[in-house]
């Protein structure tokens, strides 16, 4: 009866928000309303697990109840098959119910801003960075999210030495942040004429969209420079100063844009990295505090971390944190990624729930 209880409690908050939302005044107060919007969303599908378990509660006592009480032996037959498809269905709904109490990260609901940069390997490196970017905007294409570039670095010999991408959606930052790592690539390079294999490397870093009220960040605390805009764009986007480059003086953290044509829309674009940026700083934080109760790593945001290869020869995806190994890497290049996220989200909510049940 403690969980039906504990599930009465969360259904009744969620009729509370339910009705908040409604409420003039609260309409009016968009901080206070996108707030309870996050938080009725978040509820909804514990409530319909709950709807699910009580049903299925209510199923089992009453055909336990018949074979109690009822003498006819049709009707406790009925009831008995009844209860043997009731009571592994309800034990399978405990299970998801449990998942779903874990604590949710606060940050999981947020957009994303992902980082690429060429690591060690040379050209190689910005054209295996170059890879990781169509990876992910296959996948984030597959979701429906929508991608806006923020700053591109070209490699000398094609991909990127850094580019950096916004990304908007559902619960974003909660399914990218596993990526976040350094990832190692193991190629014949197409510079390469002996037709040996070179390791080379990227660095991903994923981090939640800060908004306004995450981090306030003063005027006066913000050192602003202008510049040209450096690579392929044209004429106009060479030879105007709409290049901007954004660094907050009490950190020293530095964020810039160069993709828009326009200043204020590059100045607009750095300053949400920028903020993002120092957002992360808090939540690296605090990540390192429950990154030694954790086995998997996954979200601790350890950027130093080697995380995953991904081998040619072979054909092999290796992710090493949960010791996942794939032989279709043509198709994982291509954006084909939902599986191994998948993996990696089953991983940390044992390790999750185990810590719970640790405590």
């Amino acid at each position: 009866m403690a969980l039906l209880d504990k599930l009465a409690m969360i259904k009744l908050r969620f009729d509370d928000v339910a009705q908040q939302i409604i409420e003039p005044e609260v309409m009016n107060d968009m901080k206070r309303y996108v707030q309870l919007n996050k938080e009725y969303k978040d509820l909804s599908p514990i409530v319909e697990a709950y709807l699910a378990y009580k049903l299925v509660c209510d199923n089992i006592e009453e055909s336990k109840e018949i074979l109690d009480t009822e003498d006819d032996a049709e009707m406790k037959e009925m009831a008995r098959m009844e209860l043997d498809d009731a009571i592994p269905k309800k034990a399978k709904i405990e299970e998801g119910i449990k998942v779903l109490l874990i604590p949710k990260d606060p940050e999981d609901s947020k957009n994303a801003v992902v980082e690429i940069r060429a690591g060690a390997g040379g050209d190689e490196a910005s054209i295996f960075a170059g890879d990781l970017y169509r990876l992910y905007s296959r996948y984030c294409e597959n979701k429906k999210w929508r991608t806006e570039l923020v700053d591109v670095t070209h490699g000398t010999a094609g991909g990127y030495k850094e580019i950096v991408m916004n990304v908007s959606g559902d619960d974003v930052y909660g399914t990218l942040k596993y990526e976040s790592g350094v990832h190692r690539v193991q190629r014949v390079p197409q510079t390469e004429t002996q037709g040996r294999v070179h390791t080379s490397a990227a660095s991903v870093v994923v981090l939640p969209e800060a908004e306004e009220f995450d981090v306030q960040i003063s005027d006066k605390d913000i050192k602003k420079e202008t510049y040209c805009s450096s690579g392929p764009g044209g004429q106009s986007v060479n030879t105007t100063y709409s290049a901007v480059r954004l660094t907050h003086l009490p950190s020293g953290v530095v964020a810039q844009c160069q993709d828009q044509k326009s200043q204020i829309k590059n100045y607009a674009k750095a300053l949400q990295v920028l903020r993002s940026r120092i957002f992360e700083i808090e939540l690296a934080k605090r990540n390192a505090e429950i990154a030694g109760k954790r086995k998997t790593m996954v979200s601790t945001g350890d950027r130093s971390a080697k995380i995953r290869t991904y081998n040619y020869p072979q054909g092999r995806f290796t992710d090493h944190r949960i010791g996942l190994t794939l032989y279709s890497l043509s198709d994982i290049m291509n954006g084909d990624i939902h599986k191994i996220i998948e993996e990696l989200t089953v991983a940390e909510n044992a390790e999750r729930l185990k810590e719970g049940s640790d405590d």
